[in-house]
């Protein structure tokens, strides 16, 4: 008897049986197949440093020169992104998935990400970053994550204070995606900010650019708008409370400071230059990740003032953007912590302004004024920050006036002065006659410290051949000015480590009348280029530079630190106290005392560390100040606080993991 026929579909049913059965072999061999992924979480985030998730999967092969570019505007070419980090930094990475955070800076424009697979053999060596590792290729494109956006409302950024001509007045900067009208609303008592003053703006376009990169499509980027308002008729030492924006904008987070007392007895300044900012990304220049330090202690330093004013000196190499348009909003978010509460002063340097056209090139400073500043010419310097005073130069191009060259202010019993070393500064010259006028015209009575600063230094014990031809013209032309008018200091940035020097006149020591001799009172010069900015190989041997030179240290140079970090001033009618802190500990590591008569009272020492090794050997027994004490006492608080911030902004990516997997830094002296 036949077997009866088996009906359709039972035999179909049959076959998806079998179909299922073999799903989980055929899976692993789909999935090898697909094309990777790229995924961002949030798509939308609110402010600058807000963190976003980045996620792939699917790369096949991974390869430890896989990598991540970081896009803004998400349309810029290929080969124009602001940043990278490779795929290895995540731990996963090896089995073609992982991930990554990313704290993300507002530039005013979207953001997109893209993989990319380099092979080694298409690294070329002359397509390299500032430290000479090859910059990846993009000739293998992976995958595109969508656009990553910021919400409206959230109010302007990069906000930060800064000192007029008037001292019951303070300036309140920040930007803003567009130019419609914003405020600055005011007031002693957060809950009621009922005045209001009107900001101006102001903005630069690419063609304001003298030269690559800052007016080429890898560097150029939209700056935004720059807001810029003055509150008037302020209190003495008074806190006030601020916002900035507008209601159909959205305003900032509130933020106070306190305002300056001409009437005081006390000032207290933070001073340091060549700070620069931190990315979390490797970008086409080295940036300088000491800074986070430097911003941390200083905020340590303010909050423990309490309602007492003080202010920032930055005295040139900013943030070291040098033509790549981002890292100025990089630097602007990382200060704002500290900018936002108190006046943040500034003086031009090299890499702010030096281009090879620049008006004042004499034939001896042809070796010395090049292209540091990135074909900037000074421009965004001179609308980012309003210093007070109206001091400027033609710059010769289509580009406006260099701005913020030299000025100055009071602030309690000190006066400060800001020159610029990169400008004309021969008798005769604008910025001379200011500088003369000036220090003949000081009040010793109302303010008996007289504070000159400048970025290149006109006395330092290394890099003694490459400025030489403009110290001799600084030593020729401006010395005799700062003797002369009893400058107590003259502050140095360009050589990013601290060294202070005795009292100084033609590079010989002034008496300090310690065993009852004569004395007279020379300005003490301190160099203080050690906010960020790598230090220099050149006065200790280090193990990858076995040949470079060691610059011995002469009598004159009373205390030479290579640590990273900061000084610190606190002045009364009768003394001022300058402390060197270093950043690796927040303590104390060298100091010296001065009188209102401009006698030095000691060699040097540190606070709040028993003792330190002067110049010249000797241990100095210094007892910790009150203002250390004070510190102290509120380190713990604000150092939560900040981490906090930091935890934020850098977060869980650091460029050291990804360049310390693939390329070495090559440390070159760059000033």
């Amino acid at each position: 008897m036949s077997p009866s026929p088996v009906p359709i579909r039972v035999m179909m049913s049959v076959l998806i049986l079998n179909l299922l059965s073999l799903m989980p072999m055929l899976a692993p061999a789909q999935s090898s197949s697909s094309s990777p992924t790229l995924t961002i979480t949030p798509e939308i985030i609110n402010k600058s440093g807000d963190v976003v998730l980045i996620e792939w999967s699917n790369v096949s092969s991974p390869s430890n020169l896989d990598w991540l570019g970081i896009y803004s505007p998400p349309d810029s070419p290929n080969d124009c992104f602001i940043g990278y980090k490779f795929l290895n930094t995540s731990s996963s990475w090896a089995s073609g998935s992982g991930s990554i955070f990313l704290p993300i800076t507002n530039l005013r424009s979207n953001y997109s990400f893209r993989i990319f697979r380099w092979t080694q053999s298409e690294v070329n060596p002359k397509k390299v970053d500032h430290d000479h590792n090859p910059l990846p290729g993009t000739a293998h494109l992976l995958a595109q994550s969508k656009t990553l956006g910021f919400a409206p409302g959230q109010g302007p950024e990069q906000v930060h204070l800064a000192f007029t001509e008037e001292e019951s007045e303070m300036r309140v900067m920040f930007v803003a995606e567009d130019a419609e009208e914003r405020y600055v609303r005011y007031g002693e008592r957060e809950e009621e900010m009922d005045e209001v003053a009107v900001a101006g703006v102001e903005r630069y376009e690419r063609d304001d650019m003298c030269d690559a990169p800052a007016n080429a499509s890898v560097g150029w980027r939209d700056p935004g708008w720059v807001f810029d308002g003055v509150i008037k008729g302020l209190k003495k030492g008074v806190r006030y409370y601020y916002q900035v924006g507008s209601d159909s904008k959205g305003w900032s987070k509130t933020h106070s400071f306190v305002s300056r007392n001409r009437d005081s007895d006390e000032t207290i300044a933070f001073l340091f230059g060549d700070m620069g900012t931190a990315t979390p990304y490797s970008t086409f220049l080295r940036t300088q990740d000491e800074s986070i330090s430097t911003v941390k202690w200083i905020l340590r330093d303010i909050e423990a003032l309490g309602d007492k004013p003080a202010f920032v000196s930055h005295i040139g190499d900013i943030s070291y953007a040098r033509g790549y348009s981002w890292l100025w909003d990089q630097f602007f978010t990382q200060i704002e912590p500290v900018a936002s509460k108190v006046a943040y002063h500034v003086c031009i340097g090299n890499h702010e302004y030096d281009w090879p056209l620049q008006p004042w090139k004499p034939d001896w400073a042809k070796s010395i004024y090049g292209t540091d500043g990135g074909g900037e010419c000074g421009v965004p310097y001179s609308l980012k920050f309003h210093m007070p005073g109206n001091s400027s130069e033609p710059t010769g191009t289509h580009a406006p006036a260099t701005r913020n060259l030299y000025y100055a202010f009071n602030m309690g019993v000190v006066h400060f002065v800001y020159i610029s070393t990169e400008t004309n500064f021969f008798p005769g010259s604008s910025q001379y006659n200011f500088i003369k006028h000036d220090l003949e015209s000081v009040d010793r009575n109302k303010t008996p410290f007289v504070i000159v600063q400048g970025h290149r230094p006109m006395y330092t014990t290394s890099n003694e051949n490459r400025d030489a031809p403009m110290r001799e013209k600084m030593l020729e032309h401006l010395e005799p000015l700062f003797v002369k008018n009893n400058v107590t200091l003259a502050f140095w940035g360009h050589v990013h480590r601290y060294e202070r020097f005795c009292p100084l006149n033609n590079f010989t020591c002034g008496s300090m009348g310690l065993n009852g001799e004569k004395w007279e009172a020379f300005p003490v010069h301190v160099v203080i280029g050690m906010a960020g900015q790598d230090w220099q190989p050149i006065w200790a041997p280090r193990a990858d530079h076995p040949k470079d030179p060691i610059f011995p240290q002469p009598k004159r140079s009373m205390y030479r630190g290579g640590e990273f970090g900061y000084t610190r001033l606190v002045a009364t009618k009768e003394k001022l106290i300058l402390s060197y802190v270093g950043n690796h500990d927040g303590e104390v590591h060298d100091m010296v005392e001065i009188l209102a008569s401009g006698q030095v009272l000691n060699n040097g020492g540190g606070g709040g560390m028993g003792s330190v090794t002067s110049g010249s050997g000797a241990e100095v027994e210094v007892a910790d100040s009150t203002f250390s004490w004070y510190v102290k006492g509120a380190s713990l608080l604000v150092l939560g606080v900040f981490m906090g911030y930091v935890l934020g902004y850098i977060s869980q990516t650091r460029k050291a993991a990804a360049l310390g997997k693939n390329w070495t830094p090559v440390k070159t002296e760059d000033t």
